[in-house]
């Protein structure tokens, strides 16, 4: 280390179970990062608080004036690792060992190993996550199920790159207390895991690598790469050494993406269209809006307007800057007792990338093994180079109005119910621990919960302040009695199916029932269930 820390563990807690991830050394440096940077985290969540209560209050999000020099210079980021160069399929999904070793295995470029979205924070999971990542990284990983299969990892030339998403500045891990104060979530996750394979990985020209999500301003960009220049001076890395991919999966973000490449310059690697939780974003910052209100989840794809402007702006920034535009999730998952439904689900992933592909995107997601040799097929075919930065999509002119405009469509019974019944199964299966919960052939994620948890509060909140209900497109008022119906029937449906957290569902029930009838929409779903879960 160049920077040598004094152990300061009289002003560290946390559980027991972590001592070899968290030796003196792990926890000087937390305390180290949480003293020098929680004050600045504070100040910018207030800053998001009042952002969106200028939205409530009928502004509108648009580009900033105060940063149109850097929007209108030329300038590029870093040039890119060469393991970075070709990210055309990376497959996404939580840190449990199987999981690792199958996704590192999987056969696609990348590998986004999450603690975000896919992983509900139970302190033994994340205890789990990190160790089975330091293990992967030294080679050593493996596992055997309660069946007695056993999984290894490949040679590591055949491996995917790892890269790692880290919590959002908004969540804090509640198991760690410095000075008596929580821990960042986004400190902890991303510290430890450099604390334990930084060294190995940039010795083998493997990172570290970075996901960063949820991010609104290039202020928090910049307190992103501060966090990272401190972590690479601290434990000897070259600066520049941590390369990161910010997720665009919040509205504001959209209206930043040149000024948050900016802030991270030295070492953006890409931007990535974190669909899913943009069209939250989107129903979230337009809360109060009753002409912004979106149809079931559903009708709201890709090929919508305001969807289109904002991956196709995305590419173009990021083709301009030097930077990789990376593709979204394609949430379908292979259905196996039912060749039909599969058939569809693998038309609507095929017909998905091969719109990326032809926008210009350098790479797509998907959430299953089964859909890599799909996916990369199209890319194959139609990208026969690393990447796409030479298509610098000079044709697209994406305004404010492209980037906000609703779509048109309607909320249909079915819709209505899966909203209902997503939020439920998703919940009462991370309440248990599960943070990737596979429902009707989709793999829900904490993302795409949030999507149908807001919509069903907007929905049912259109007729305050004197607005008339929506309606189904049958006619059926879009209000509390449809709620109640709905949620009365589920539980029985739920049991007959044998669906997986039913002791959980109760406690769901009563967490979405109470999150729908608040005056305000929460910020995100895991906030209150998060101090509901277990260990």
């Amino acid at each position: 280390m160049s920077a040598v820390l004094k152990p300061t563990t009289e002003h560290f807690e946390c559980p027991t179970g972590a001592g070899d991830l968290l030796p003196a050394a792990a926890q000087a440096l937390l305390v180290d990062l949480h003293r020098r940077f929680e004050p600045r985290r504070q100040a910018l969540l207030a800053a998001r608080a009042d952002r969106q209560a200028r939205f409530d209050a009928g502004a509108l999000p648009d580009f900033r004036a105060d940063t149109g020099a850097i929007r209108e210079a030329s300038w590029q980021v870093a040039p890119l690792p060469a393991a970075l160069q070709d990210r055309r399929v990376e497959i996404t999904g939580p840190v449990d060992p199987k999981m690792v070793i199958n996704a590192l295995n999987s056969g696609a470029s990348c590998y986004m190993a999450d603690f975000e979205d896919s992983t509900a924070p139970v302190w033994r999971h994340l205890v789990a996550g990190q160790r089975a990542l330091r293990e992967a990284v030294a080679g050593t990983l493996g596992f055997t199920s309660s069946e007695g299969r056993a999984y290894a990892l490949r040679p590591a030339d055949g491996q995917a790159v790892l890269i790692v998403r880290p919590r959002g500045w908004h969540l804090d891990e509640k198991h760690v207390r410095i000075d008596g104060e929580r821990l960042s979530a986004a400190l902890f996750d991303a510290a430890v895991f450099a604390f334990h394979n930084a060294a190995a990985l940039a010795a083998r020209d493997r990172g570290p690598y970075l996901y960063l999500p949820k991010l609104q301003t290039m202020e928090e960009a910049q307190l992103w790469d501060e966090v990272l220049a401190h972590l690479e001076d601290t434990l000897g890395l070259p600066s520049g050494q941590i390369r990161v991919t910010v997720l665009i999966e919040t509205l504001p973000a959209v209206f930043e993406m040149d000024e948050i490449l900016h802030a991270l310059r030295s070492r953006a690697a890409g931007l990535n269209c974190g669909r899913w939780d943009y069209i939250f974003s989107y129903i979230k910052t337009f809360r109060r809006h009753r002409n912004r209100v979106l149809p079931e989840r559903a009708q709201v794809t890709m090929t919508q307007p305001f969807l289109k402007a904002y991956s196709e702006l995305l590419i173009q920034t990021c083709h301009r800057r030097g930077a990789h535009a990376m593709g979204g999730m394609a949430a379908q998952i292979p259905i196996a007792n039912d060749a039909e439904a599969n058939d569809a689900a693998m038309a609507r992933v095929r017909a998905d990338k091969l719109r990326e592909v032809t926008a210009g995107h350098d790479g797509t997601w998907v959430a299953h093994p089964g859909l890599i040799a799909l996916a990369r097929g199209i890319f194959d075919e139609r990208m026969p180079t690393p990447h796409q930065h030479h298509f610098a999509r000079e044709d697209v002119l994406v305004g404010r109005d492209e980037l906000i405009a609703p779509p048109l469509g309607s909320i249909t019974r079915r819709g209505f119910e899966n909203n209902v019944e997503v939020c439920v199964r998703y919940l009462a299966a991370w309440l248990s621990g599960n943070g990737c919960v596979p429902i009707h052939g989709m793999m829900e994620d904490a993302a795409t919960a949030e999507i149908a948890r807001a919509q069903l509060w907007q929905w049912l909140h259109h007729a305050d302040d004197g607005h008339p209900p929506l309606c189904l497109d049958d006619g059926t008022p879009v209000d509390y009695l449809l709620f109640e119906a709905v949620l009365l029937n589920l539980p029985s449906r739920l049991q007959r199916d044998g669906v997986p957290g039913l002791d959980r569902v109760p406690e769901a029930l009563g967490l979405l029932e109470r999150l729908t009838r608040a005056d305000t929409l929460a910020e995100f779903l895991t906030l209150p269930a998060y101090e509901r879960l277990d260990g």
